[in-house]
């Protein structure tokens, strides 16, 4: 039987995308998200057998160790995990764009701990539980914009983000000597739709490029995938559903001013 595959954060955009693309390749998955409704949907959409439900929100030590604990319940050796989620559910509530200055220091906190600190409590339970099964396992993390350019109105998650940015790379090396290679997906740029439209940028990557190129990395086969801490991933100009090609923008205000002149000419006169 082939080893499974654990993703947690599996009902989100990415997760979801990541859960289809190794269902349809006939990889088990181990779909984890907080709630079952999600999971269970996820679980029906999916070819039978293959994903396995478990559902919780991990933000502290104690809640990956439960979730340590119920992977090991299942008795199957595990081939990797991704940790699909590069905010916490603070990144859902309204009001989230803003000054960081303007932020208090609580809010502040709760978006690090939400983030950064969730990541270290899963590494520190889940990468010991790939070790046991000395398989040379995978674990990936999916970062977000803003690890390495600030993210304009998101100085919150800019600052988490260059720090996961840095926790993976000092977990990539700890990790290493327990044979489990440990590695962040850097999407430095927004996700944009499947179908772009004239405002998003070809280079900005689709959940489905974001999927692909995880799976990619934890396919055995793929021996011509870097083994760095970091993996890039973004992706070049595609076919705009019209015909045309989508525009690249040179810059920020370029961006903008386009912007401007898509509203001055679809105003009514």
């Amino acid at each position: 039987m082939t080893a499974p595959i654990v993703v947690v954060g599996a009902t989100g955009t990415i997760g979801k995308a990541l859960v289809d693309a190794l269902v349809a390749s006939g990889q088990p998955v181990v779909a984890v998200a907080p709630r079952f409704d999600r999971l269970d949907r996820l679980r029906e959409s999916s070819a039978a057998g293959l994903v396995t439900p478990i559902a919780g929100y991990i933000d502290s030590d104690a809640g990956a160790a439960r979730l340590a604990d119920r992977l090991r319940a299942l008795a199957r050796p595990l081939a990797g995990v991704v940790v699909a989620f590069p905010y916490g559910r603070s990144a859902d509530v309204g009001g989230d764009r803003g000054r960081l200055l303007d932020q208090t220091t609580e809010d502040f906190g709760t978006c690090i701990a939400q983030t950064v600190l969730a990541q270290h409590a899963l590494a520190r339970h889940l990468v010991p539980l790939l070790a046991e099964s000395g398989r040379n396992a995978h674990y990936v993390i999916v970062g977000g914009p803003g690890s390495e350019t600030p993210w304009a109105g998101y100085g919150h998650r800019s600052v988490a983000m260059a720090a996961t940015r840095m926790l993976a790379r000092v977990l990539h090396d700890e990790a290493r000597a327990s044979g489990v290679r440990l590695q962040l997906v850097s999407i430095d740029s927004p996700v944009r739709g499947e179908q772009p439209d004239d405002h998003e940028c070809p280079e900005w990557p689709a959940a489905s490029d974001v999927a692909q190129r995880v799976a990619r990395l934890l396919d055995r086969a793929a021996t011509d995938e870097s083994s760095a801490a970091v993996i890039a991933c973004a992706r070049g100009m595609v076919a705009h559903p019209s015909g045309r090609a989508a525009r690249a923008f040179r810059d920020v205000p370029s961006f903008l001013e386009s912007l401007k002149n898509h509203t001055r000419k679809n105003t009514p006169q």
